[in-house]
């Protein structure tokens, strides 16, 4: 499978497929120097199910660490892949901060 990264300088995504087969995660800067939030991940109905969101994953993953930053998993998939196996990303995750209510 195809991985193709687009950087936008104010974040980018990794995608697979075209047109109706395309897949997707996405990220931007989180803010916090060095890391990047993970904040979207699509895959069409007719292929879930076949390790393309996996995929996508581990390459952002790997480009992460290629450029020494953390992740902050705001992406529903993310964050579950990462609390399954704090093994594997341990290095990477960082906690979202919940904003302060209203005084």
């Amino acid at each position: 499978m195809e991985i193709r990264h687009e950087d936008h300088g104010r974040g980018g995504l990794f995608t697979t497929g075209e047109g109706e087969d395309r897949a997707e995660l996405t990220y931007s800067p989180a803010g916090l120097q060095n890391s990047l939030v993970f904040d979207h991940t699509y895959v069409p109905e007719h292929l879930r199910g076949q390790g393309i969101a996996e995929t996508l994953l581990e390459r952002a993953v790997a480009y992460a660490r290629e450029k020494g930053m953390t992740v902050v998993p705001a992406c529903s998939y993310v964050r579950r892949v990462f609390e399954r196996h704090p093994e594997r990303y341990a290095d990477l995750a960082v906690r979202e901060e919940k904003p302060f209510g209203r005084i």
